[in-house]
């Protein structure tokens, strides 16, 4: 990246300040970075522990297939999922809160004896999918905050510092050239006035 920048004292302090806040800000976004990437990893660790959770409870109540093909599904709904939000390294991340759902009335002597075992199992399933759906949301919205925070990084730590310091060095050097010519032309002017005096007299 190329900074744009010109030859003087000003444009020196300029991009002191500017070079000095990103050296400071650095630590700070790169602490957010690691912090990020282990709250993805948390949230991958609970999506997959969710997936083996979830695949064990169907597993479990598969063993009476039966069952299943006479169990009415519109029995039961989800009315209602209670959320919250929380920030992780300021990225708002959504938190359930509770599933709430909605059962139909239905008469235990004209249903088999084991819907409401059926009801509570489809509760049981349907609450950890919904779980799983709020850590790999939150996974996401992580994964794109760090992934955003790394390109921070980078530009800081790869392109705009270098940069800085690169143009800040140009300046100086030419500070000093400039200083140093002159002192110079101070020197040769003194000189031939020195020179015309003892000519003169």
């Amino acid at each position: 990246m190329a900074i744009k920048f010109q030859y003087n004292k000003t444009a020196l302090q300029s991009l002191n300040k500017q070079l000095k806040m990103r050296l400071n800000a650095l630590p700070v976004i790169k602490n957010k970075e690691t912090a990020l990437r282990m709250e993805v990893k948390k949230a991958k660790t609970k999506v997959k522990e969710l997936d083996k959770k979830l695949s064990q409870k169907i597993q479990a109540n598969t063993l009476t297939p039966g069952i299943w093909n006479e169990f009415n599904t519109n029995l039961i709904t989800i009315d209602d999922v209670k959320t919250t939000t929380k920030k992780i390294a300021g990225v708002k991340t959504p938190v359930l809160e509770e599933a709430i759902f909605k059962t139909d009335d239905f008469s235990l002597f004209d249903n088999p004896k084991w819907l409401p075992e059926g009801i509570s199992i489809v509760k049981e399933l349907a609450e950890i999918v919904i779980e799983r759906e709020f850590f790999n949301r939150k996974m996401e919205l992580l994964n794109h905050a760090r992934r955003k925070t790394t390109q921070k990084v980078n530009l800081y730590e790869k392109v705009q510092i270098p940069g800085y310091e690169d143009a800040i060095r140009k300046i100086k050097r030419f500070l000093e050239d400039e200083e140093n010519l002159s002192k110079s032309s101070q020197k040769i002017v003194k000189n031939r006035q020195q020179l015309q005096l003892e000519v003169s007299r």
